[in-house]
């Protein structure tokens, strides 16, 4: 599986969908509110700067006091339900067949809910991405991502719809002025399923390549990142119809108000202040979290722009996109870009002296996330564009006699042998991704030191005239897990990490040669 899918459908499937507080927070407030506060900011600022004092500074807020709905109020929450599917169906296009059960939820139900529906070859698969992402850096070593996925879950949600029971739960702890543009999200989900049939729909890329016996194949690994795509999609067209619920009262829509919409996204990637969990989450949890709601918005923002409501909802249901770049990047969607699969080597043939461990992609939304923890998000957001494909495996030893313990158990990821290819728009970007992988090294790895050889090839030193750090040819260092190597040919760039020589030395030529 690709190594954001983890945080998506694998985990968060039976929920369709959590509405996530940090996205939620700047729709709570009403349009004209923020409007006001705004203004009212401003105002504040200017007085103070011509007083020559500095602007007020923010503190952040205490959490939340938690409130419980009365019966009176959930009744009156319950008779909303028609009102606001029907606001949702008009905005959508999405037909109304079958009235949605309704439920008000306790916090406790919540967990109970989420436990019985992780199953125990949701844990493996969990844990098996966890040591991949751990290798990647993307995780600390001793980090627990069960813990804090439950924790996380049990702090941020709002609401969510369930597909099987074909209900909405609304949760009883959530005050009553952010229940409708919770149900506003939820009942997008209820006309989906209606129209298309949820867990059928996400169900479409459900293929675990860490399990499947046979080698994958280039189709294989293009389509691994499907499921988080059609996450995407069923998140951001129900982001889009709240922010659209919310705007409604001021005779307002997406379509003349982008600052708020702006505005409404940089909360969800950035949290809030109460969210105390999320803050000190790690980037990629972070990204990976709020992705569908942030970048799936955008994209069904951009469809309406192009295509209407028809294109935006019913059209992107019917013919999906099933890459992050897609998601991330409408314009190549809407043009119907089509890039080459990538040739992938013979891993049972090449990895004859290790035991497969996991597989998967390594698409657009991963590296943006990797290059903005290992280079800031001004870097990332310029290089991540230029990404034409990626894949990853990881594998253990046959000689290894370390047992596979807890995910957090530092020797096991120590052990664990990494291959991953990537490819870009040009050599000159494959160059500049290998160099910041290669500063990544010294952040990851207690010892990094660089085998200097005369086949090493040109590095920033040696090419000042580049306004860019550049890393071109082969590369090799030696750390306290096993030699690394960076080899970047053309517009691909291999790595190979904690892997034996002869290994190596086979992935290069049979990865190179298939150029």
């Amino acid at each position: 599986m690709d190594i954001v899918e983890l945080l998506g459908t694998r985990f968060l499937r039976p929920l369709f969908a959590v509405v996530l507080l940090v996205g939620l927070s700047a729709a709570a407030a009403r349009p004209q509110d923020q409007a006001a506060q705004t203004q009212g900011k401003q105002d504040q600022n200017q007085e103070q700067a011509e007083k020559n004092v500095p602007p007020q500074q923010v503190t952040p807020s205490q959490p939340k006091e938690e409130v419980k709905i009365t019966p009176r109020e959930a009744e009156e929450l319950f008779h909303s339900v028609d009102e606001i599917l029907a606001f949702d169906s008009k905005r959508t296009g999405l037909p109304i067949k079958k009235q949605v059960k309704r439920r008000l939820t306790s916090r406790d139900e919540v967990v109970g809910y989420l436990t019985r529906h992780m199953k125990d070859e949701d844990v493996k698969k969990l844990q098996r991405s966890e040591l991949v992402l751990k290798k990647f850096g993307l995780l600390p070593r001793d980090f627990d991502l069960e813990k804090l996925l439950v924790a996380l879950l049990r702090e941020q949600i709002a609401g969510y719809y369930d597909p099987k029971t074909k209900t909405v739960n609304l949760l009883d702890w959530v005050p009553m002025e952010e229940q409708e543009p919770v149900m506003a999200h939820e009942l997008t989900h209820a006309l989906q399923d209606q129209a298309i049939g949820l867990d059928k729909w996400m169900k479409k890329g459900d293929k675990d390549l860490g399990e499947i016996k046979k080698d994958p194949t280039p189709l294989d690994i293009e389509n691994d990142e499907i499921d988080d795509a059609r996450e995407a999609v069923v998140e951001g067209q129900a982001e889009t119809v709240m922010m659209e619920y919310e705007l409604a009262p001021v005779g307002k829509s997406i379509a003349d108000s982008p600052d708020l919409v702006e505005s409404m996204e940089s909360q969800m990637a950035n949290g809030t202040d109460d969210s105390l969990v999320f803050k000190d989450a790690p980037i990629f949890l972070k990204e990976s979290l709020t992705f569908p709601y942030s970048y799936g918005m955008k994209f069904i923002v951009k469809l309406m722009e192009k295509g209407g409501k028809e294109k935006a909802f019913a059209g992107v249901l019917a013919n999906p996109p099933h890459t992050t770049r897609q998601i991330m990047q409408p314009e190549t969607y809407l043009s119907g870009e089509r890039i080459e699969p990538m040739p992938v080597p013979q891993f049972k043939r090449d990895f004859k002296d290790y035991v497969k461990f996991d597989i998967g992609a390594m698409g657009e939304f991963d590296v943006a996330v990797l290059i903005e923890q290992y280079s800031g998000k001004e870097q990332s957001e310029r290089l991540y564009p230029e990404w034409r494909g990626g894949y990853y495996y990881a594998a253990r030893s046959k000689t290894d006699t370390t047992k596979t313990g807890p995910s957090t158990d530092l020797a096991v990821t120590a052990q664990l042998g990494l291959l991953y290819v990537s490819r870009w728009s040009s050599s000159e970007k494959a160059s500049e991704f290998a160099e910041i992988y290669a500063r990544s090294l010294a952040k990851r790895y207690k010892r990094a030191e660089e085998i200097v050889t005369p086949q090493s090839g040109q590095s920033a030193a040696q090419n000042p005239e580049n306004k860019v750090e550049v890393l071109t040819g082969r590369h090799s260092w030696t750390t306290e897990e096993g030699t690394v190597v960076i080899e970047e040919q053309g517009d691909t760039v291999l790595v190979s990490e904690s892997l034996d020589p002869a290994t190596t030395e086979t992935l290069e030529k049979e990865v190179f040669a298939a150029k």
